[in-house]
């Protein structure tokens, strides 16, 4: 049984992921704005890897809009994508890849890993800090390329699910990926300490 804990009050069901991602009045992403995400990380871990990018894996993947983000770029890539809704899960599974669980459950999913890149994305300013740091443990642990960290701050003024929200500081995320071993390039992306040594002085965040 996953150990990530949800908010009890709010159901990760058929109806919420309609109204944030299907109902044109309230869903805070589109199709285009998430091919655009895929194909930003895409172009980074390619740069940094010299190769094409083989295996995703998506961590809070929801109904996985990644995935068709993705394989409209890479053909063929393997996608694995965890998610800690049982509806989620069983809904699209085996259609879509989508595996059981949440942060804290990585170290125990049959994962095949090391991926070329890890996405997390709307996921970290949900969960307890507990749950963030042992799964950014394991999404760094699985990683041979690059990571997808999309998470606001409290210092963000962002639209949206502020249900569960833990208003964190950019300086308290920055500190724990860190301590991780990420390097950070910007635009939510980070190299894992895999590909440290391929990433140039000017290439790194401030």
């Amino acid at each position: 049984m996953p150990r990530s804990r949800l908010d009890a009050s709010k159901p990760y069901d058929a109806a919420y992921y309609a109204r944030w991602y299907h109902d044109p009045r309230t869903r805070v992403t589109a199709r285009t704005i998430v091919r655009r995400k895929a194909a930003l990380a895409v172009a980074a871990a390619e740069h940094l890897l010299e190769r094409p990018v083989r295996n995703v894996l998506d961590v809070g993947c929801g109904e996985a809009p990644w995935r068709a983000a993705l394989l409209d770029l890479r053909p063929g890539t393997r996608y694995t994508g965890v998610d800690p809704s049982e509806w989620a899960a069983a809904r699209y599974g085996a259609s879509r890849g989508v595996l059981h669980g949440g942060l804290a459950d990585l170290g125990s999913l049959p994962l095949r890993g090391p991926f070329d890149l890890v996405v997390c994305s709307d996921v970290l300013h949900y969960v307890p800090d507990g749950d963030l740091r042992r799964g950014l443990a394991a999404m760094v642990s699985l990683s041979r390329g690059l990571l997808w960290l999309e998470a606001f701050t409290a210092e963000d003024d962002f639209e949206g699910d502020v249900q569960g929200f833990r208003p964190r500081s950019a300086r308290w995320y920055r500190a724990a990926f860190s301590k991780a071993g990420l390097v950070p390039l910007g635009l939510w992306l980070h190299a894992s300490p895999a590909l440290e040594h391929r990433v140039a002085a000017l290439e790194r965040g401030a």
